[in-house]
């Protein structure tokens, strides 16, 4: 399974096939809002009123440390759901929410999500699933962070990103993620990751185009993340 999964929002071998009316509703029933590049959805630390349906764009999930330092935990797309988490849990968010391209987003208040999650088995069942797969993908992280190598880690990261790009919209699949969140996502240092996607150019794995990145050989950057893993 993929180790780098956690960071963003792919499936892994938890199966989402509850395309029932419930959860068909919390999807489509709420309006949307369209959001630019850079606006932020929910802050770290404030209450969670209710949790956000993505129709369209990418939304990066971060927490911030003590030293002031960005750690983006995962980056999700359209058709997933924000803020699940700490509405069940009647908590404050644990991470914030910072629009990465202009997104068209739908806000469902806590108390209409709580009433499907309790009286549908079949959003019951997705979200109980979601939190399955993201404490899985925890897990994986943290393993891999211990473990794995940046080269490695990194490769593995640009074919997840690489599957992740494919999914939306664009014409011309690329991933359009600046040095500095590449860094973030990856739990490394900016200069650690210019670095490496220069010897990746370099090898003809990727070719880039300012913060633009095409993958060129995919077997090969696959071989590389498993050869450190």
């Amino acid at each position: 399974m993929n180790a780098l999964l956690s960071t963003l929002s792919i499936p892994t071998d938890v199966s989402f096939t509850t395309s029932k009316s419930d959860l068909s509703k919390l999807q489509h029933h709420y309006e949307t809002t369209e959001y630019p590049k850079g606006q932020v959805l929910f802050q770290e630390g404030h209450t969670a009123w209710g949790l956000y349906y993505i129709h369209q764009g990418k939304i990066k999930l971060h927490k911030y440390g003590s030293d002031g330092k960005e750690q983006i935990i995962r980056i999700a797309g359209s058709g997933d759901f924000l803020g699940y988490t700490a509405v069940l849990n009647d908590s404050h968010y644990h991470v914030s929410a910072t629009v990465l391209e202009e997104a068209t987003v739908a806000f469902i208040p806590r108390q209409d999500f709580l009433n499907a999650f309790g009286h549908s088995p079949d959003v019951s069942q997705h979200f109980t699933q979601l939190l399955c797969r993201d404490l899985v993908d925890t897990e994986q992280r943290l393993v891999a962070q211990s473990y794995q190598p940046v080269r490695g880690r990194l490769a593995d990261m640009l074919l997840s990103l690489d599957d992740f790009y494919e999914q939306g919209d664009e014409k011309d699949s690329f991933i359009n993620l600046s040095r500095h969140d590449l860094a973030s996502l990856l739990g490394s240092a900016k200069e650690t990751v210019i670095r490496l996607l220069s010897e990746f150019k370099a090898e003809n794995l990727i070719a880039t185009n300012g913060q633009f990145i095409a993958i060129l050989n995919r077997r090969e950057l696959k071989n590389i993340s498993q050869m450190y893993s």
